[in-house]
């Protein structure tokens, strides 16, 4: 698989349905993250557990890509996430926007590099860049 390929594989996921997605992820991965509220680092047991709570916290969460691009083993992304709360149950709604950069290795999400904002309702949705082929 080429490192586009192993990021795509990820991103096509449902989080909450696929509780696989751990498999994705080198065991010796990193994940250095800046919020709005502030900066995070997750070893493969932070992500692992990052991945229980959404399974916990939502009926779905899907990503939506604009842009995939492949330099070598790198991988950067730009998407938001899309959720189903459990306490609005006929409603998907957009949570967070992401730009992430991911170093592949041995066909797994190795080393990765996320800056993410909360959607503000005022701007449009990602769904103005719906016809990019990625």
């Amino acid at each position: 698989m080429t490192a586009k390929e192993v990021a795509r594989a990820f991103y096509d996921l449902d989080l909450v349905k696929d509780t696989n997605a751990i498999s994705h992820f080198h065991p010796e991965c990193e994940l250095q993250w800046n919020s709005t509220k502030g900066f995070t680092t997750f070893n493969y047991k932070g992500i692992k557990n990052m991945l229980e709570g959404v399974q916990n916290s939502f009926l779905s969460f899907k990503y939506r890509l604009s842009h995939l691009l492949e330099d070598d083993n790198i991988i950067t992304a730009r998407y938001t996430i899309y959720v189903t709360a459990i306490e609005t149950p006929d409603m998907e709604q957009p949570l967070a926007h992401f730009i992430s950069i991911w170093h592949v290795k041995e066909g797994k999400l190795f080393k990765g590099f996320e800056i993410s904002q909360q959607v503000d309702e005022s701007v449009s949705s990602i769904n103005s860049y719906s016809e990019i082929k990625v």
